[in-house]
């Protein structure tokens, strides 16, 4: 009897060789309603075309012309290369929709959620769920050289082609979920609540000052979400309680809005200290310091910015900056096309990360994007190259990101909370716009 050979690791799997990655899942996608009519078939195939544009974005290419003559004149993995006219591409995209790309996002992140989960960094928050960041960004312009805009007006609407509102895993390094705004100008208050649906109770969010609000807070708790805000400026609260207190650094529950006319519903952790010229303040539901000390509020704040450049990744590094088109569908198609394979390279800088036994930041992202295809087309593991040569090469060195230097306070110098102490009281919501000015959730808020 042959010994049987162990399982391939994960990065020869699933993303090591990135296009038979793409091949496998995208050849598991069903065809469309339009592939399966009676009559002569299409010449372009659905998941030839899905799939030539995934290789598009990977690759850097920045045109939709780009996607034609890989298909006519190139050649697309196994498939033959397709009689067909740039047009043809062209119409077959404005017809297409976003459904295909949109289950190939979600399976694409089924997949990776399940191979990343020996290097996703449990120690952040080991008491919640999970951990993700919430922010949106605008997508940019589109520019007026587009057949569909030439001759149009600088501050033309149809240029503004609006912005993506996302939930980004920090643990894992990969999103979550992601949304697209007609409206570039909409406050982020509108779509945040929408963007919770899915998230299992007990996981903790952070967002930054657009999201403030004392609604949203009451909001997030009520519904068993731990959170951490940075307290916005000119913010009126009342101390309760001071767990520790010494010179500038500061551990106690506070009200938020020290007024009647606006004070939220729930008791909050209130948490500063200053280093050097500037003072950081930050607030949050989980109301135990021996559960989340403050230095590590201080940590998870600044995880936020995982977010930001996530968003980054996908604009800069993968070309969302420059859109193909100026019709939304292709837009919209161009988006999941670079959200899918920003999903496949951030699995590889933590994959990388973790076995090289270094910080993901310390994993170039930049260098990661350039250099990985270009491994993967000579068939080499893009994941083994860059643990093997990237200190040689500088794809791994020391990440320029702000060290965390809060305060560690011994839980022998907290002052306990006393016992009976009421911490839930009816809300009043002053920038209120609907239903009724004052509603108590008290009957579901729970203090975290």
């Amino acid at each position: 009897m042959s010994e049987r050979r162990p399982p391939a690791p994960p990065s020869a799997v699933v993303v090591g060789d990135i296009d038979r990655f793409l091949q496998e899942v995208i050849a598991e996608l069903a065809p469309d309603d339009a592939e399966s009519k009676p009559g002569r078939p299409r010449i372009l195939p659905a998941l030839a075309l899905w799939g030539g544009l995934l290789v598009c974005v990977l690759r850097g290419f920045a045109h939709q012309t780009a996607l034609w003559r890989l298909l006519s004149q190139h050649g697309l993995w196994g498939y033959p290369r397709f009689p067909v006219s740039d047009q043809a591409v062209y119409t077959r995209l404005a017809t297409g929709g976003t459904m295909a790309l949109e289950r190939l996002f979600a399976q694409v992140t089924t997949v990776l959620a399940a191979r990343l989960a020996p290097y996703a960094a449990t120690d952040l928050a080991p008491f919640a769920s999970d951990v993700v960041a919430l922010d949106e960004t605008t997508l940019d312009p589109v520019a007026r050289t587009l057949p569909a805009l030439r001759g149009s007006a600088a501050a033309d609407a149809r240029r503004l082609p609006g912005k993506l509102a996302g939930v980004f895993d920090l643990r894992r390094q990969q999103w979550r979920r992601v949304e697209h705004l007609p409206d570039p100008h909409q406050n982020e208050k509108v779509a945040a609540r929408g963007l919770l649906d899915g998230l299992a109770a007990g996981t903790l969010i952070l967002a930054d000052l657009g999201y403030f609000g004392f609604a949203w807070f009451d909001h997030l708790t009520a519904r068993g979400f731990s959170w951490v805000s940075r307290l916005r400026a000119k913010t009126s609260y009342t101390v309760l309680h001071a767990f520790y207190e010494q010179g500038e650094t500061f551990d106690g529950l506070v009200w938020l809005g020290a007024y009647h006319t606006d004070r939220a519903a729930g008791a909050v952790r209130l948490v500063r200290f200053r280093l050097g010229a500037v003072t950081y303040t930050y607030l949050t539901n989980v109301l135990d310091p021996t559960v989340l000390p403050v230095r590590e509020v201080a940590r998870l704040y600044a995880r936020r910015w995982d977010i930001e450049l996530a968003f980054k990744t996908v604009k800069r590094h993968l070309g969302l900056h420059l859109l193909w088109s100026a019709k939304e569908v292709v837009i919209l198609q161009q988006v999941w096309a670079v959200l899918t394979i920003s999903q496949i390279l951030q699995a590889l800088q933590l994959e990388i990360a973790g076995r090289a036994g270094v910080d993901p930041f310390d994993v170039s992202l930049a260098l990661l994007v350039e250099e990985a295809p270009r491994y993967a087309q000579a068939g080499q593991d893009p994941v083994a190259a860059f643990v093997a040569h990237g200190r040689a090469a500088g794809y791994i060195r020391p990440s320029r990101r702000t060290v965390n230097l809060a305060p560690h306070i011994p839980r022998h110098q907290l002052t306990p909370l006393p016992p009976h102490l009421a911490l839930v009281r009816p809300p009043r919501y002053a920038a209120r716009r609907a239903g009724p000015r004052s509603q108590s959730p008290a009957a579901v808020y729970t203090p975290h």
